[in-house]
C-alpha cells in the first residue's frame, strides 16, 4: 500500500524535516530551462501558443547553451516571470541596468 508523504514527512524528526526544505529550496532556486517550464506547468506547445512560435522551436531554445537576452527574456515572461541579468562579485551584487527596457523596446516595436 502507497504512503502519502505527509504522512511520512510527519514522522521525520525536525532537524531532516529543517534539511529537507533547504535541500528542496536550493533544487527549485537553480535549474535548465525546460524544468522551469515543468515546474510551471506548461507543456512546451502550450508555450509555444503564447509566444506565437511552433512547439519545435521551444524544444530548441530549451537545449540552447547560448542565446540572446531578449529571446530568454521573451521565454521566462510567457512562463508568467520577469528577467533581472544580475552580476555577483565577492563583495555584493549589481544588477545590470542595461536591459531593463530591453523588453519594454521589443514589445512595443521600437527596435
Amino acid at each position: 500500500m502507497a504512503k502519502k508523504f505527509s504522512d511520512l514527512r510527519a514522522k521525520m524528526k525536525p532537524e531532516a524535516q529543517k534539511r529537507a526544505a533547504a535541500m528542496a529550496q536550493t533544487m527549485l532556486a537553480e535549474m535548465p530551462l525546460n524544468e522551469l517550464r515543468q515546474a510551471r506547468g506548461l507543456s512546451q506547445k502550450m508555450l509555444a501558443e503564447v509566444l506565437q512560435v511552433q512547439q519545435p522551436s521551444i524544444a530548441k531554445i530549451e537545449k540552447r547553451t547560448d542565446m540572446y537576452l531578449s529571446t530568454l527574456r521573451s521565454h521566462i515572461e510567457a512562463m508568467g516571470g520577469e528577467l533581472d541579468v544580475v552580476a555577483r562579485f565577492p563583495d555584493g551584487t549589481v544588477k545590470i541596468s542595461n536591459f531593463s527596457d530591453l523588453g519594454k523596446v521589443a514589445r512595443d516595436g521600437c527596435f
